[in-house]
């Protein structure tokens, strides 16, 4: 492992927002984010898969009357969101580093108002298919993690993996999509990502893919 890699799993072992194994909160958390670490009832809103963060950051300075939670497993991205995040102060923004395979052992029943997956990875081969973000088991526990009425959000550039997510969203009675686009830059929706923008998703659009969007809600 290299000294920069080193360094950043060391930061996230110091840092305040960051919570991992380890830590006290690790395994108190569930279901205590808003008593245990934000000190306070604001709704609190998830990216998974979060890497660097840039959503959850991007997100948490625009709304400070709500709590943002990144979630991801590798180290050097969550130790990268945690600095940015403690650079701007940002008190309502943590991160947790687990796989989301795990999450049921971090967040309660209709702990989370809203659910944002952002470009994640569509695992296309079909042997991959238990690892897609919004397969059938995913979806299961994203409703019961989210409040009634709690908002679930998809953005890729991959079309895959966008016509996968609509239609394992279309199937499942917990979840009714509002909306959705093929090329949000160019939709009346534009708005709805806030002006945030990845990365990763600066160098899809330069490179002239679509960004794809997906606006759904919990039954």
């Amino acid at each position: 492992m290299g000294r920069k890699k080193l360094a950043f799993y060391r930061f996230s072992e110091e840092a305040d927002n960051v919570v991992q194994a380890g830590k006290p909160l690790y395994s108190e958390i569930k279901g205590n984010w808003n008593k245990l670490y934000f000190n306070n009832e604001n709704p609190i809103v998830v990216e998974l898969a979060c890497g660097k963060g840039e959503y959850t950051i991007g997100l948490g300075a625009k709304f400070p009357d709500k709590n943002f939670i990144g979630v991801d497993i590798k180290g050097d991205r969550i130790a990268r969101g945690s600095a940015m995040a403690s650079e701007q102060n940002l008190t309502n923004v943590a991160f947790l580093r687990a796989g989301i395979q795990f999450s049921e052992e971090f967040f309660g029943q209709g702990e989370l108002s809203e659910i944002w997956l952002v470009h994640p990875d569509p695992q296309v081969r079909n042997r991959y298919e238990k690892y897609r973000l919004t397969n059938p088991t995913f979806l299961s526990r994203y409703a019961n993690f989210l409040k009634p009425g709690g908002m679930f959000f998809v953005k890729t550039d991959n079309t895959f993996f966008y016509e996968y997510s609509l239609q394992t969203l279309s199937e499942d009675p917990k979840f009714r999509i509002l909306e959705h686009t093929d090329d949000l830059y160019h939709s009346h929706l534009l708005d709805e990502h806030h002006g945030v923008r990845t990365h990763y998703e600066a160098i899809f659009t330069a490179k002239g893919y679509t960004i794809k969007y997906i606006k759904a809600q919990l039954v």
